[in-house]
Formats: structure tokens, C-alpha cells, sequence
């Protein structure tokens, strides 16, 4: 019974702690499961990982380490020259380098402003190639000495050439950072921070680099080279669990300062993106952080060879989408935060269209947005074997999906663009500063209803159809809203019938605002008309709302001409032939009239139609003047006074009512004496020797003389 070493028992004892239900295989079959596959793989390969390491150590406890120990020692010297010859020459060439970078700072600080950016990036790129040219050198350094003095001449050991590629990868990135976040000069630095923050972080990246970079490349294949394969993959676990342990602290310690300098920048950022996504990440970057490592812990573990390899890949692959992404979105922000500028012309003969098209950039924006982000959240889970976003893309399922929303893209468009031009040319003849002038009512009526017809129209069919080609079936929708018209027709008969009467009224121009009209048996101004009613004011003041439903026939005072028609009555004893050129007098005093609005209104001859009627007291002769419309009032008003005056002027009577007091006649055919008396007084009968009063002007009764 051999005796087991109590490295041997404790790796045997981890991998026993693993629950043997981890190892039975699951189908892999439903995308929605990769997670918790991928899960279950990881504890499945580290559990079978453990139980190997296990194994090698029980195999190789009852051989002799102390020999290979010693020959491996042996083995060191050559390497450690090289290891030590190697970085001591990159030691004493860094600081060779560092005017390199300083002269590189300084030209790229002079010149033109302009030029800044210019300039700063040929610096940045001087100075990483001379960073570079450092790690490049000290590498063939360590190759030459590899190759001359260590070992037979010509020849290189894997170990050597393993430390020497792991020193190039390595020592690569480590410059990388340097230019990144540059703690000795802030001019060349890429990512906006203070010198303290990037002296730290630059470090501490460096130190987990280098541990991940050369436990990985080096440590863990030369050991599994040289002792053997089970403390080889001992050695990367012991790296992984390292770098975790480490990355989770760094994490953790710094999470409220990260937090609070990525809410100032959020704060301090202007477009709405990038300030989303920077207070988001202030609250998870350090989850985010943990699970990246914790996942480069579990894939080296459970995927040695192609850890590095896969990790590196995922990496560029997130680093990428999530650059390209944010590259997008910036540009499309601040292409679109310029407001589109229509010329002069175009305002003016469309005044709303730079408002409506700037209206629609925020929702072009947040769309474009959402599309950038699905895309960079699906080739993210690509990259880390999540989701098959490539293979997606190539199903018939992703091809289909992709159809749809290309043609409902279409759709959107097309529909968008009938909008703009149907709205903008109802807005052109709506406009009073191009066109024939200030439209009237009735022109606005009808394209405010043509317009309010066709975005109704155009959000119904763009609807039907973006639901059709996203495969919901429309049949039931166009019958229910078929169903749903009938019963709101039956229910709103009278309503229907007020828009119905309401479109042919203004169609034919029947009606507009401002002109007197007679509608529902009310006459008077029209002050406003919509598609369903007609509002008048009487000349009370009255404000009438009559629906269309309720109007038989409209009678308009104000269309093309009018005719003041009067009819002036004569005493009988006048001849009709003298009162007929005094009527044209008065009409040529209206011609001649002080008001410009008066005489603008007169149209045509005058008319004098004759006697009309023989009435009780007079003798009516009737004149018509055609005037303006809406002036037929004034136009009579004016005349009526002129005529007052000619027939005044020629002695030419107008009668007006008389009362004839009749108190008989005697059988001589004298009529008998009318004696007045004051009311109270007392007759000559009662009192004698009173002497009568005369009578006031009260009791005097008055005497036309046309009365005899």
C-alpha cells in the first residue's frame, strides 16, 4: 500500500467534492439552455481536470523527484541567464526611451490648434513604436544569447523559446497599457484620467498582465515539460485562482471611487447614450470585471490549449462591438444634434418642414440606437459562446427575421415619406406668403380635413401592413373593425350625416367665413365652419351653432354681386313721371359719394322698375342697384338718404299716416261748431258770468289742411 503525499490527497480530496450528477451529459439542443449547459460543461471539465491531476500525482508518488529537481535546476541556470539578460536589457532600454516620449508630448502640445488631434495621434504612435522598438530589441537580445552562448550553437531549447515568446506577448501589452494610460505624460494619454488614477491602474493591469501572461505561456508548459503534466496543470490553476483572487479585490476596492468618476462623467456628458451607459456601468463595472476573469479562470482551466487563444479572441471580438458600437452611436448622435437647415426658399414655402423632419431625428436616433445596441449585446454573446449570432444570421430564421425588418423598414419609410410630401404641399397652399394669398376658410376646412384624411389613412394601411408582415394574421382585425364601422354608423347617423352634408357644402363652396348667410332658418355673419357645423352670429348678437344635419338649403347674401332693392312710396296727388328723374338724381349724388368703399360698390346702371303697387296712402315705385356683395345694405342706407333729400328739394310729398276727426253734418250740410274745453273747467251753462279760458296747446286739436 503505497503512501499518498498530501498534495496528491488534497487535489484527490477536491475533485471527490465534485457531485458526480455534473458529469452526466446533457443534450445541447436548445439555445435558451447554452448558459446553464455552458455551466455545467465548466464544472464537468474542472471536476475531470482535478480528477486527472489527482491521477499524475498518484502515478509519480513512488518515483524519485529529487533527480528530476535536480536536473531541472540544472536546466534553470541556462534559461535564468537568458531570463536575466533578457529583461535587464529591457530595464536599461526603457529609460533610454524616455526622451522619446517626452519630445513626442512636447511636439505634439506646438503648432496649430487645429492640428491638435493631428499631432497628438503622430505622437502617441512615436512613442509606442519606440516602446516597442525597446521590447523588440531586448527580445532579439535574448534570442542571440539563446542561440550563441547557451546550449550548442545554432539551437534553442522549447523552454527558452517559450520564455522568449512569452516575454514579446507579454511585455507587447504591457506597452499597450503604457500608451493607454501614460502616467508620465498626460498629453499622450488615451483615456481621460488624473496622473494618480493612471499610475494605479497602470500598475496594477501590468502586474495582472504579467501574471496571466507568463503563467500561462511559460510557467505552466515548462513545468509540465519538465517535472510533469499533472503539476504543470497545477501550476495554471494555482496562476488562474491567483489572477481571480486578485482581480476580485482590485474590483472591490475600488468600486466607489470607479462609481463616482464614471457618474461625474456621465453628468458631464451631453448625449443621452453615453450617459446611459456610463451610470449604468458605474453600478456593475466591478460584476463585470469578476465575471470576466472568473470566466478566463474557468475556460484556461477547463480549455488549456486553446485558453489563450479563446480568451484573446472573445476579448477583441467584445472590445470591437462594444468600440464600433459606441463609435456609432457617437457619430449618430452628433450628426443628428445638428438641426437640418432648410434655404430660405424652402421656409418660406414650406414653413413646417424643417420642424417636422427635426421633430423626426430623435426617433430615428433612439431606433438607430436600440439596433446598435441588439447588435453589439448579440455579437458580445457570440464572442463568449453565449449565442450563435453568426449561425443565427445564416438560418432561415435569422434570414427571415432579417426580411421582416427590412420590409417593415421600408414600409416605414415610404409611409413617412407620402406624409412629408402630402403634409408639405397642404402646408404650401395654406401658406399666405407664396402661393394665390391668404387661403380662404373654406380652403382651409377642406385641406385640414384632406390632411387629417390622409394621415388616418396612411396610419391605417401602414399598420395593416407592418402586421402582415410580421405574420399576425389581419383578416379578423379588417372584419372586427368592418363589424365596429357599422355599429358606430348605425349609433352616429346624425353625426355622419352632419360631416357628409358638411364635405358637399364646403365642396361646392356653399359657404365661408364671414358671410351672411341664411341656415336653419337663421340669418346673420358666419363666424366659423367646420366640417360638421356652421356657426352664425345674428345682428342681435346671438351666437347660433347649427349642424349640417339640420340645414335644407343656405341662402348667401355675399356671393359675386347683390341688388339693393327699394321701393319709395309718393303721395297719390304726385305725377310718377316727375318722381322718376329725381330717383336717378339721388343715383348720381350716390356715384358722387364721399365714401370710396360706396362708390367702389356700385356695378351697372341703374334701374328704376316702375310702380309696383298702389298702396293705402302712397304710390310705391321700386329701383334696383347692383352693387358688391355684402354692401347691398350700405348701398341702401346711402341711397335711401340721398332720395329723402331730392324728393325733399322738388316738393315731392312723402306720405306718412293721418288721422281725419269726423263729427258729421247737419241736413243743410253744415257741420256743426267743435267747442274744446279745458278737462275740469266748467261750461258757460254752469257758471254764469264766468269768463271762459282759452284753450292750452294741449287741448288744441291739429288741422291738415289736406284734410278739406
Amino acid at each position: 500500500m503505497s503512501t499518498r503525499t498530501p498534495l496528491a490527497w488534497l487535489i484527490g480530496a477536491l475533485a471527490t467534492l465534485l457531485p458526480a450528477r455534473l458529469l452526466a451529459e446533457t443534450p445541447a439542443e436548445s439555445p435558451a439552455r447554452s448558459v446553464a449547459e455552458l455551466t455545467q460543461g465548466a464544472a464537468q471539465t474542472i471536476g475531470q481536470e482535478l480528477r486527472e491531476i489527482g491521477e499524475l500525482f498518484r502515478d509519480i508518488e513512488g518515483e524519485a523527484i529529487g533527480p528530476r529537481l535536480w536536473a531541472l535546476a540544472l536546466e534553470l541556470a541556462d534559461l535564468g541567464l537568458i531570463i536575466v539578460v533578457t529583461i535587464g536589457l529591457l530595464l536599461v532600454l526603457r529609460p533610454l526611451a524616455r526622451p522619446v516620449f517626452n519630445r513626442a508630448e512636447g511636439w505634439a502640445q506646438r503648432g496649430d490648434a487645429r492640428l491638435r488631434t493631428v499631432r497628438r495621434t503622430v505622437g502617441v504612435l512615436g512613442a509606442a513604436a519606440a516602446d516597442l522598438a525597446t521590447i523588440f530589441l531586448a527580445w532579439i537580445a535574448g534570442y542571440a544569447i539563446a542561440l550563441s552562448l547557451v546550449g550548442e550553437v545554432g539551437g534553442i531549447e522549447a523552454r527558452e523559446s517559450l520564455f522568449l515568446n512569452a516575454f514579446l506577448m507579454v511585455e507587447g501589452f504591457k506597452a499597450l497599457l503604457r500608451i493607454l494610460f501614460a502616467p508620465r505624460n498626460p498629453h499622450l494619454r488615451l483615456i481621460a484620467t488624473d496622473d494618480e488614477h493612471a499610475t494605479y491602474w497602470g500598475k496594477r493591469l501590468a502586474r495582472m498582465s504579467g501574471l496571466i501572461g507568463y503563467g500561462l505561456l511559460f510557467i505552466g508548459p515548462f513545468v509540465t515539460m519538465a517535472v510533469a503534466e499533472g503539476l504543470g496543470q497545477l501550476a495554471v490553476l494555482l496562476v488562474m485562482v491567483l489572477a481571480f483572487g486578485y482581480a476580485v479585490v482590485i474590483a472591490l476596492r475600488n468600486r466607489h471611487d470607479v462609481r463616482e468618476r464614471l457618474q461625474a462623467s456621465a453628468a458631464e456628458s451631453r448625449v443621452l447614450f453615453t450617459r446611459t451607459i456610463l451610470s449604468s456601468l458605474a453600478w456593475v463595472w466591478h460584476w463585470v470585471v469578476i465575471l470576466y476573469f472568473g470566466a478566463l479562470a474557468v475556460v484556461t482551466i477547463t480549455q488549456p490549449d486553446a485558453a489563450l487563444a479563446f480568451m484573446a479572441q472573445a476579448t477583441l471580438q467584445t472590445a470591437l462591438a462594444i468600440g464600433i458600437g459606441a463609435f456609432l452611436a457617437i457619430v449618430l448622435t452628433q450628426a443628428t444634434a445638428r438641426r437640418i437647415r432648410l434655404s430660405e426658399r424652402n421656409r418660406r414655402h414650406f414653413p413646417l418642414l424643417e420642424q417636422r423632419l427635426n421633430s423626426y431625428l430623435p426617433i430615428v436616433l433612439k431606433i438607430a440606437r436600440t439596433a446598435i445596441l441588439i447588435v453589439v449585446i448579440a455579437t458580445v454573446l457570440d464572442a463568449w459562446q453565449l449565442f450563435d449570432f453568426t449561425g443565427w444570421l445564416a438560418s432561415e430564421g435569422g434570414l427571415q427575421t432579417l426580411g421582416v425588418i427590412l420590409s417593415v423598414t421600408l414600409v416605414l419609410l415610404a409611409a413617412t415619406a407620402v406624409w412629408l410630401l402630402a403634409a408639405s404641399f397642404i402646408e404650401h397652399r395654406l401658406n399666405p406668403d407664396v402661393g394665390h394669398g391668404t387661403p380662404s376658410a373654406r380652403e382651409q376646412t377642406l385641406l385640414t380635413l384632406f390632411r387629417n384624411a390622409i394621415a388616418i389613412v396612411l396610419v391605417t394601411m401602414t399598420t395593416m401592413i407592418v402586421l402582415a408582415e410580421i405574420g399576425i394574421n389581419i383578416g379578423p382585425l379588417i372584419a372586427g373593425a368592418g363589424v365596429l364601422g357599422l355599429a358606430i354608423g348605425f349609433g352616429a347617423q346624425k353625426l355622419v350625416q352632419d360631416i357628409i352634408t358638411g364635405v358637399f357644402i364646403q365642396l361646392e363652396n356653399a359657404i365661408d367665413v364671414g358671410d351672411i348667410v341664411t341656415a336653419g332658418g337663421v340669418t346673420g355673419t358666419v363666424e366659423k365652419l367646420t366640417i360638421r357645423s356652421v356657426n352664425i352670429r345674428d345682428l342681435f348678437g346671438t351666437y347660433h351653432f347649427i349642424p349640417f344635419s339640420s340645414v335644407d338649403s343656405v341662402s348667401n347674401f355675399t356671393r359675386h354681386f347683390a341688388y339693393h332693392v327699394g321701393s319709395y312710396g309718393v303721395a297719390y296727388r304726385e305725377d310718377v313721371d316727375q318722381v322718376t328723374p329725381v330717383l336717378e338724381a339721388a343715383y348720381e349724388d350716390l356715384k358722387q359719394h364721399p365714401d370710396p368703399d360706396i362708390r367702389n360698390a356700385l356695378y351697372g346702371d341703374f334701374a328704376v322698375d316702375g310702380v309696383v303697387s298702389l298702396g293705402d296712402s302712397s304710390v310705391n315705385i321700386r329701383v334696383r342697384i347692383k352693387t358688391a356683395p355684402g354692401m347691398q345694405w350700405a348701398i341702401g342706407r346711402a341711397y335711401n338718404g340721398l332720395v329723402k333729400k331730392r324728393l325733399d328739394a322738388a316738393g315731392i310729398e312723402i306720405p306718412f299716416p293721418h288721422r281725419t276727426l269726423y263729427f258729421g253734418e247737419d241736413h243743410q250740410g253744415q257741420a256743426p261748431p267743435l267747442r274744446l274745453a279745458r278737462a275740469g273747467a266748467t261750461s258757460p251753462n254752469h257758471a254764469a258770468g264766468a269768463t271762459p279760458t282759452a284753450p292750452t296747446a294741449s287741448d288744441r286739436v291739429h288741422h291738415d289742411p289736406t284734410d278739406d
